[in-house]
């Protein structure tokens, strides 16, 4: 039977070594979204998605820089949750944690399922459900056995995420270029020769930023991690000065050769993904089985990561006494294992409501996730102003900075109060946004009834000990 005991005996391991987290940073932003969903925001802005991705990019580098300040100052499993504790106060702080967990543990389940229809395609006999099931057990134990466990499968995922990625470039590279030698190609006239560069309109841009904001959603992930790793302070450095590269290599790269070889308004685009389709425009043998394969080691890949982000997540609002005491008891191994089971039953709640519930529940639940992305990265950019501020007036030297702070900081709070007014606005995102809000408020409610009553209970204690 596993042995559990309180922080105050054990704590978190060191488990991740420097080569697991130097992967998990290159690969962390790199999932199923950019092989698969990328293909819905091409077809919705055309080529000039490739804007939309800049400017995401852009706010996600200027978002993981100011985390980064935080996280190389006080590393913490906590990650950003943490610091809006400390420095907007602590409903930020159990609000954000919360929100952050409430993600992952709706993003487990899409995750297994998108893998079990997968495998469900090459095994008609085994029904997708089982697979799924049996994809979030694998990793579940994995991850109960040591962190050590998680890196190493996060760390080939990964690799196999950032040989994909290249091997596509490659290719696609010569295919501009006119040297791929199994189909005519040549040149980058798609860019504008199907109506133009934005062929509709700018808004379809700014709607681009918004369906592209969930395939970078993650690259914080590292900062959670390297609170298990030795000399967290320069793996964090380390990982937020390489966000510029992995974008523009794996996202601005790869999607400027898809809008370069495949028309935006191809009808095929959208049925089989971006990547899919250019590999089949170029004759590659077994387009299909290639991309499939990748897109299951992503969506394996995201789902690891997220049951550990949601387990650390569970864990930190323990410790900081802002769940069940029972999540912040460890392992042998230094694991949080009760919020890694707590993550893991969420996730098999999502997955069950989804197969019983086809298209209903699940979809309903998920849909308060939709501008959950956007919200967290205001919170870190408030927290970073408030907290760099602080440590200005006290004179503390930091040896990680916000570049021009505090104007960059304010313009990054801007852009996100503004893009979040536009999803109010619109009747594309209205929806979503307003049940990202109703959750938000329900759990800020929660912790007013919480903190009321804790409250009451102090100032009873105090009467009955004055007597």
């Amino acid at each position: 039977m596993m042995s559990l005991q309180p922080n105050e005996e054990r704590s978190l391991h060191h488990g991740l070594t420097s080569r697991q987290v130097s992967m998990i940073s290159i690969a962390g932003i790199i999932g199923a979204g950019l092989f698969i969903g990328s293909s819905t925001a091409i077809a919705s802005a055309g080529p000039a998605i490739l804007i939309s991705y800049a400017m995401t990019g852009l706010l996600v580098l200027l978002v993981m820089r100011m985390l980064g300040e935080m996280a190389v100052a006080n590393p913490n499993s906590g990650s950003f949750s943490t610091y809006a504790g400390e420095a907007i106060g602590r409903w930020a702080g159990f609000t954000t944690g919360w929100l952050y967990w409430w993600f992952w543990v709706l993003i487990i389940p899409v995750e297994a399922i998108a893998g079990g229809d997968i495998l469900h395609v090459y095994f008609p006999d085994v029904p997708a459900w089982l697979f799924a099931f049996l994809i979030m057990l694998v990793l579940a134990c994995t991850n109960l056995a040591s962190v050590k466990n998680f890196g190493e499968f996060e760390f080939w995922f990964a690799l196999v995420k950032v040989l994909a990625i290249a091997a596509f470039i490659v290719v696609g590279g010569m295919a501009v270029s006119g040297a791929w030698p199994l189909a005519e190609t040549g040149g980058v006239h798609k860019l504008w020769s199907e109506g133009g560069f934005v062929p509709n309109g700018w808004g379809a841009v700014l709607g681009g930023v918004l369906i592209t904001i969930f395939s970078f959603f993650g690259a914080e992930v590292v900062t959670i991690a390297a609170g298990e790793t030795s000399n967290p302070q320069e793996k964090i450095r380390r990982a937020t000065n390489l966000v510029v590269y992995r974008i523009a290599i794996f996202y601005l790269a790869s999607i400027f050769l898809v809008v370069s070889l495949v028309a935006w308004n191809d009808p095929r685009l959208t049925e089989v993904g971006s990547f899919q389709r250019v590999l089949e425009i170029l004759n590659v043998p077994a387009a299909k089985v290639i991309v499939d394969m990748v897109v299951l080691v992503a969506v394996t890949s995201c789902m690891n990561s997220g049951l550990y982000t949601a387990s650390r997540m569970l864990y930190s609002l323990g410790a900081r006494g802002e769940a069940l005491p029972m999540t912040k008891y460890l392992s042998r191994n230094g694991v949080p294992a009760v919020a890694v089971v707590l993550s893991t039953l969420a996730g098999f709640i999502g997955c069950l409501l989804n197969y019983v519930f086809p298209g209903k529940v699940f979809n309903f639940l998920l849909s308060t996730t939709g501008a959950l992305a956007l919200l967290v990265y205001l919170v870190i950019a408030v927290s970073q102003l408030r907290m760099r501020a602080r440590a200005e007036r006290e004179g503390k030297l930091l040896s990680f900075k916000m570049w021009m702070f505090p104007w960059l900081t304010w313009v990054v709070i801007g852009t996100i109060v503004m893009v979040l007014g536009y999803m109010l606005f619109s009747d594309a995102y209205r929806y979503e946004t307003l049940m990202t809000a109703v959750v938000t408020l329900f759990i800020i409610s929660v912790y007013a009834v919480r903190k009321r009553l804790t409250n009451r209970a102090d100032t009873a204690e105090s009467l009955v000990c004055g007597r």
